[in-house]
């Protein structure tokens, strides 16, 4: 998958090039399909800057073999973002968990 791929995925599902952010949450990592998105006048990033995180998002998700994980959720999923209310696609790292997590004391 590509950060382009992603886009098409969520434009296609949605409507609309939402934003997509990681975050880490009771020692789990979920990716957030959050309400802003490319089209709307203040986004804050540009179609190039959009498409680069992105990529880097993608790289990530390739890195944790969650790609099919999140192709499948938002193919799957009746949710839809809306403002304050992302859509929050838990990622299973299975074995490599602790390779990226460290445990909140």
């Amino acid at each position: 998958m590509t950060g382009q791929e992603l886009r098409s995925l969520i434009l296609e599902k949605w409507g609309y090039s939402f934003d997509v952010q990681i975050r880490r949450a009771k020692g789990r990592i979920f990716l957030q399909i959050m309400w802003k998105y490319l089209e709307q006048a203040s986004f804050p990033l540009t179609e190039r800057e959009y498409l680069e995180h992105l990529n880097a998002i993608v790289a990530y998700l390739q890195a944790w073999g969650g790609v099919e994980q999140v192709r499948t959720f938002i193919q799957q999923t009746k949710e839809r973002p809306r403002l304050g209310k992302a859509v929050s696609i838990p990622l299973d790292l299975g074995e490599r968990r602790s390779e990226w997590i460290l445990e909140e004391n």
